[in-house]
């Protein structure tokens, strides 16, 4: 089997994985981790998927901007 993965291909992997693990330990862990029944973990977990949405449509907002203004500046 050969595996051709370029350049882009992996930074995207290797950032989703760092994304992932901070969002599991750092968000999800924590709130999973302050209520006792099983429903109230579960609707912590639900919400901390709005947390993580905005975290990554914050971080969209600020590469877009960076994207439309880079010859501006550059």
């Amino acid at each position: 089997m050969n595996f051709d993965v370029s350049a882009l291909e992996l930074t995207l992997a290797l950032s989703a994985g760092v994304i992932g693990a901070g969002y599991l330990s750092l968000i999800l862990a924590p709130a999973w981790q302050c209520y006792g029944r099983l429903w109230e973990k579960i609707a912590a977990g639900f919400l901390t998927l709005f947390i993580l949405a905005t975290l990554m449509g914050t971080g969209a907002a600020v590469g877009l901007a960076v994207v439309w203004t880079y010859d501006q500046y550059a």
